[in-house]
């Protein structure tokens, strides 16, 4: 029998930085995105899903494509979730 795959502590919380910097606003930039990250005090992997982000505005489909595809780059999906 396969153990499951473990998650995280941290598992989520990307998608509820995402569902805040998108709670008012269709686009945001990933100076937002970084100053919305500061403020959830993430963890170091999370941070630099972050940092990864392409500069500009962002539609909220985009960003999500942006992260998981950094998520899924690092091998990060499944222990910190991906984003939509």
């Amino acid at each position: 029998m396969t153990a499951a795959p473990l998650q995280s502590e941290e598992h989520g919380v990307l998608q509820r930085l995402v569902d805040a910097l998108y709670r008012e606003k269709d686009r945001a930039t990933r100076l937002d995105a970084l100053l919305m990250a500061e403020t959830f005090d993430l963890t170091g992997d999370l941070l630099e899903i972050v940092t990864l982000l392409p500069p500009g505005a962002h539609s909220r489909q985009r960003l999500c494509d942006q992260m998981n595809s950094s998520l899924a780059g690092h091998g990060w999906g499944l222990l910190y979730g991906t984003v939509d």
